[in-house]
């Protein structure tokens, strides 16, 4: 009977240690989610930070070719591509 006592002893031991692991483990997952949601956020905000910094590079490439008079065709190659490309963004928004 005492070999019976000290088994069950045992697993009841060994259960409490697996329960108490797994609700340890069942934090840090819910931490590492909360986290991972976090710097998903940041990557889309840096993503279109990204984006309007690009936007803003090409105006001033733009603006630089249009102050010198030599980049005229330049100029007006960048406008039309920009043109076709608020063609396309009307296009998608028609759709």
């Amino acid at each position: 009977m005492k070999d019976v006592a000290t088994l069950v002893s045992g697993i009841e031991y060994k259960l409490g240690k697996l329960i108490e692991h797994h609700q340890t483990q069942r934090t840090d997952n819910k931490k590492h989610t909360t986290e991972i949601q976090e710097l998903k956020q940041v990557i889309t905000e840096q993503k279109h930070t990204i984006r309007q910094l690009e936007e803003k590079i090409k105006i001033l490439r733009i603006a630089k070719t249009l102050e010198t008079k030599e980049g005229n065709v330049e100029a007006k190659l960048k406008i039309n591509e920009l043109v076709r490309e608020i063609d396309k963004c009307i296009g998608l928004l028609n759709t």
